[in-house]
């Protein structure tokens, strides 16, 4: 009887995917190349399968905001942590659709022990606020200067979180830690 060593290897990957619904998987390495390429398959794909334009909206924007936050903070780089243009971090981001035909946002990229901090303090207010009260904060930081440290305006966790549909869901996992780095998880659901 012949075997399949490529089956049996990744075909549990494959049919894992299948089972949840997974429409858009990717784990290396992003640059803004790479994000641009994957926000045009993503775009592409949401408009092809019928997903009403204000849900495309929101998917989209969270994607980007996710995947960016990759390319900006993720601890584990080919370039240089100081390289501020044209940077190139390892992390993952996962999209899925939900059995009630909404979807879930994942992203995973190890972060330096210092900005988890720093994560986890954002993360918290956030999930305490109200929509109105995230909808408030994000015209404020609109308006501000960008913080010192930030590689953007500082509105990437806002947009997410005003974009779900209920609190931003959040872990570290120091277990899955390179080089002291703990790998920081983020769910939204849209």
């Amino acid at each position: 009887m012949p075997t399949h060593p490529i089956a049996d290897k990744y075909g549990s990957f494959f049919n894992l995917a299948r089972e949840h619904q997974v429409i858009f998987y990717y784990m290396g390495y992003f640059s803004q190349h790479i994000v641009a390429a994957m926000a045009d398959a993503v775009k592409l794909q949401l408009e092809v399968t019928g997903v009403a334009g204000p849900t495309r909206r929101k998917l989209f924007s969270c994607f980007i905001e996710m995947a960016q936050n990759i390319v900006h903070y993720s601890a584990d780089a080919l370039t240089s942590p100081t390289q501020r243009e044209g940077e190139v971090r390892h992390g993952s981001v996962c999209i899925r659709r939900e059995n009630d035909g909404s979807f879930l946002l994942l992203c995973a990229n190890p972060v330096e022990a210092r900005i988890a901090e720093e994560l986890r303090g954002k993360l918290e207010a956030l999930r305490s606020m109200t929509l109105d009260e995230i909808k408030q904060a994000y015209r404020k930081t609109l308006r501000e200067e960008t913080p010192e440290g930030s590689k953007g305006a500082g509105i990437g966790l806002l947009t997410v979180a005003r974009d779900a549909r209920e609190p931003l869901e959040f872990d570290f996992d120091a277990a899955d830690a390179a080089d002291g780095a703990p790998v920081f998880y983020l769910k939204a659901a849209i």
